[in-house]
């Protein structure tokens, strides 16, 4: 989580840094889901979205351009190799963008409450 938000997060629960309480902790007294799964949840409605769009659309084509020449070293990360691996930690098939409801269903997780 970001520090400001971990800061707003201990503030509201009378932690301070000198309690020695650990951001885990924190976050589950409030009942918050780690940052990593808000970003994934976020990144998997954006894909539904332009995925439910007509195939010549801008942002639907977009998807489809190359990327240059590859430099040495680990291949960068490009959008779509990160939602393939948020596609697969939530087990959620590809096909089922085109079904909004299901979609939302499954890639929609709210705090715990």
């Amino acid at each position: 989580m970001h520090t400001t938000e971990m800061k707003m997060l201990r503030w509201a629960g009378g932690v301070t840094l000198n309690d020695r309480v650990i951001n885990e902790h924190i976050r589950g007294s409030f009942k918050i889901r780690p940052i990593e799964e808000k970003l994934s949840e976020t990144r998997l409605r954006w894909y539904g979205h332009v995925m439910r769009r007509s195939e010549d659309h801008m942002t639907r084509q977009v998807l489809h351009i190359g990327t240059g020449p590859k430099k040495r070293g680990r291949p960068l990360l490009t959008w779509l190799s990160v939602i393939s691996n948020d596609l697969k930690k939530a087990q959620i098939d590809d096909s089922t963008t085109q079904n909004r409801n299901v979609w939302r269903r499954m890639t929609r997780r709210a705090d715990p409450k």
